[in-house]
């Protein structure tokens, strides 16, 4: 079994750092020194990650192919925005293998990710009462759970994951780790399993988290004409002030801070993932539609809390 812990003071050194979740795309959303923990451990058929970051951030990407995936709030200081739905403290999030996520994680989001091969997940899956009961459940990226059952179940999960981060013997042999995978997954079910749970709830994404997502993926898109708000506004064919309050409701922030924060975070990855001397920071800058480099230069730095000349070039991303 692998297993590491490790401390970052750049959200995207962060995601690069998640075994197994090769298209993840984090951007960081409110401005200061970033912090966060990541800590791991990857068997045959499971690979499980805590992490905590101290900025409010959004995640975006795609779920590791041939694997379930489930999430738990440790902590969670404030909401969740997961799939364009609602999250609150006694939610459980899933992902199917290869589907498209994005989720917008409030300032220090303390989260427990645990993904399971497919064929593991369905074989088990196969042993447990109500099965298409709970399969079609799994079909909600966000599945309410009664909340004492909740606590309990995340308390024995985050007890295993703990153990399991420092204790060789509970993961020494294949079967500690057989018996580690079964011990997780098992708590899960049985989470969605309980009488008390809604096996037939659905709920559907909001309108405001359709824009902010459509928004986020137009900016990502056209990096060196980024459209303005009024420009989104046009092409969404919708005003100015439902676009605003679909900010404020989902991120926290007005659309100009979010879209040019969400630039600011691509010129950082392309400085990051390149050498000083094949990527100037103008030139890096420019790739995001920035061109007044000392207004840039400020807006860089209120938002990561260093200048761009400070940031860590390619081969230097390490742990803090």
């Amino acid at each position: 079994m692998n297993r590491s812990i490790h401390h970052f003071q750049d959200v995207h050194a962060h995601a690069a750092s998640v075994a197994h979740w090769s298209q993840l795309v984090y951007s960081q959303l409110a401005s200061g020194a970033l912090e966060s923990s990541l800590q791991q451990l990857s068997s045959e058929h499971c690979h499980a990650f805590r992490e905590r970051i101290n900025k409010r951030v959004v995640q975006q990407g795609e779920a590791p192919r041939d694997s379930v995936c489930f999430a738990v709030p440790i902590s969670m200081p404030g909401t969740v925005r997961m799939q364009g739905r609602d999250a609150d403290g006694s939610s459980l999030y899933f992902l199917r293998g290869g589907e498209e996520f994005m989720c917008h994680m409030p300032t220090g989001m303390d989260l427990l990710s645990i993904a399971f091969d497919r064929a593991f997940f369905d074989a088990t899956l196969r042993e447990v009462p109500f099965a298409d009961d709970i399969a079609r459940l799994l079909r909600q990226p966000v599945i309410k759970v009664p909340q004492q059952r909740f606590v309990e179940c995340r308390q024995r999960l985050l007890a295993i994951f703990s153990e399991a981060l420092v204790n060789d013997e509970m993961s020494g042999t294949p079967a500690r780790q057989d018996e580690l995978e079964h011990a997780l997954l098992g708590e899960l079910l049985r989470l969605v399993m309980d009488p008390a749970c809604d096996r037939h709830q659905r709920s559907g994404s909001s309108t405001q988290d359709f824009i902010v997502e459509k928004c986020h993926r137009m900016a990502m898109a056209e990096t060196m004409s980024a459209p303005s708000v009024m420009e989104l506004c046009e092409r969404l064919q919708v005003s100015r002030r439902t676009v605003q309050n679909s900010f404020r409701a989902v991120a926290d922030t007005t659309p100009l801070s979010y879209l040019r924060s969400v630039r600011l975070n691509g010129v950082r990855r392309a400085l990051m993932g390149s050498r000083a001397g094949d990527l100037t920071v103008g030139d890096a800058a420019g790739q995001w539609g920035f061109f007044h480099l000392s207004h840039f230069a400020a807006e860089y730095q209120e938002l990561f809390g260093e200048l761009p000349s400070q940031t860590p070039r390619a081969a230097r991303w390490h742990d803090a």
